[in-house]
This record gives structure tokens, C-alpha cells and sequence, in this order.
């Protein structure tokens, strides 16, 4: 406003209206640009978990029956779906990512918070889904393929499966290079009898542990344990939420400013 140094010391002392437009176009003007503000509390902000990858074999070996001893006609993969449910609902601060693997391997589930939805796929998924072999260093590629991009602080895969691989396409020296490059720790889960050496070889490689389940009980352990060693430790950081208000006071003193002109530009009092 050029004229506001001239329009200022001159008001008359009638017209009152156009004194008090002066003074608050220029009071509320000032508070405008103190930025004044209404705490509104605090609020917490949960940081990034880990990124976890099942890999589950569904091969045509994990509808054997025998792996539950209180209940022997569940198949392997009717106790495995059980008790990794179980530790996805333990696991509310992490993304968990599914891959499911047989003949070939396939993203059941890509990382996600969402643990109703994987819940359900597995309780969908059935045995030989990818057909009844056992692709097993493939289906490391893939774990890692949904990790590789990641950026949390850790990055697990938890691969499950009870035989031999009989399909693999990639040698397991590439996929244990690919874990290494892109720091992707891989835990190892033989169930049944079977006594599986490649396991413990992709376990040992990378620093993680290899486990052996023979029965129920033991497999939900080996998932208590994996579940204790990779603590997501997530730690909420509190932000404060504050309500600005300057544009109120700003918006009252342009009105001002503009009643201010037209009375103004009425009377030609300059």
C-alpha cells in the first residue's frame, strides 16, 4: 500500500471507522507475522520394523501326515500354515512377504503390513499350488527379489521347507552371492526327517541359523526363537502437532485493507 504513510497520521477524528480499519489492518498484520499458533499435543511416530520374507515349500512331500503327535492326520502343510500364522500375528511392526515355491516359485504376498490378508492367503494356498518338485534355491532369488530394494535396517528370509531341491534353476552360489550383496540374512527350517545339508550350508553362509523340526511343537519353537532373534526394536518418536493461525489474522487485515481502499477511494482522501 503505497499511501498507507500518508493515509495513517490523517484520519479525522469523525470518521472513527476508518482509524480502526488502520489499526488493525497494521495490529493483526504484526500478529500474522509472528506466526502464532495452538498446540494440539503430541503424536507418535512409529519407525521402520524389519522386512521379512516366508518362503514355504508346497511341494507334493508336505502332504505327508504325522509332523502334529495330538493330531496325526494333518498333513505338513496344515501345521506349517498354523504355526506361521502365528508368527505373522506376532510380527505387527514388520512387512512380511510371501513366497511359495514347488515346481517354480511365485510372490504369494509382496511386503506388506497387511497381516489379516496373509493370513488368508495362506489358509488358501494348497499343496503343489506351483506344482509337487521342490525349487528351492529359486525361491531364495525370489525372497530376495522383494528385498533387494528395501531400505529397513534388517532384512530376513525365513525359508521352510522338508527335502531336498529337485527344480532349481539358479545355482545356489548365485543366490548366496545375491543374499550377500544385498545383506539379506536367510533362516533355515527343515521339517520332518529329513536331514537337509543345503540348509544349513545357505544358513551358515550368511550368519544366520539353521533349525530342525520334527513335530509341531518344535517347529513353533524354531519360529519363537527366529522371533526373539530378530527384534524389531521399533522405537516411536513423539512430533508435535500444532495448529497455525496466521492466515486468520493475516485474511482479517487484506479485508481490512480492502474496506479501507474503498471507503478511501470514496472520500479521495489521500
Amino acid at each position: 500500500m503505497p499511501h498507507f504513510s500518508q493515509i495513517l497520521p490523517h484520519a479525522s477524528t469523525k470518521k472513527y471507522l476508518k482509524r480502526i480499519l488502520k489499526w488493525v489492518i497494521l495490529i493483526f498484520a504484526i500478529i500474522a507475522l509472528s506466526t502464532p499458533v495452538i498446540n494440539r499435543g503430541t503424536k507418535s511416530i512409529k519407525e521402520e520394523g524389519i522386512d521379512i520374507v516366508l518362503s514355504l515349500d508346497t511341494s507334493g512331500s508336505m502332504s505327508l501326515i504325522g509332523l502334529n503327535e495330538q493330531n496325526y492326520e494333518q498333513n505338513r502343510w496344515e501345521v506349517v500354515s498354523e504355526v506361521v500364522k502365528d508368527f505373522i500375528s506376532t510380527r505387527e511392526n514388520d512387512r512380511i512377504g510371501l513366497v511359495v515355491f514347488g515346481d517354480t516359485t511365485t510372490v504369494a504376498s509382496p511386503l506388506s503390513y497387511d497381516s489379516e490378508a496373509q493370513m488368508h492367503i495362506i489358509e488358501e494356498t494348497d499343496i503343489g499350488v506351483v506344482g509337487k518338485s521342490t525349487a528351492l534355491i529359486d525361491s531364495i532369488v525370489t525372497s530376495i527379489s522383494l528385498l533387494k530394494k528395501s531400505q529397513s535396517r534388517s532384512k530376513v528370509v525365513i525359508l521352510l521347507s522338508d527335502g531336498d531341491d529337485t527344480a532349481s534353476q539358479v545355482p545356489l552360489s548365485v543366490a548366496l552371492k545375491l543374499a550377500k550383496k544385498y545383506q539379506i540374512k536367510i533362516y533355515t527350517v527343515s521339517i520332518g526327517e529329513s536331514n537337509n545339508n543345503m540348509l544349513q550350508v545357505i544358513s551358515n553362509e550368511n550368519g544366520a541359523q539353521s533349525f530342525v523340526a520334527t513335530n509341531k511343537e518344535d517347529l513353533a519353537q524354531v519360529y519363537e526363537t527366529i522371533n526373539s532373534l530378530e527384534r524389531s526394536n521399533t522405537e516411536h518418536s513423539k512430533v508435535k502437532i500444532v495448529e497455525h493461525l496466521y492466515f486468520y489474522f493475516l485474511g482479517v487485515s487484506l479485508v481490512s485493507g480492502l474496506l479501507l481502499l474503498l471507503f478511501v477511494r470514496k472520500s479521495e482522501e489521500f
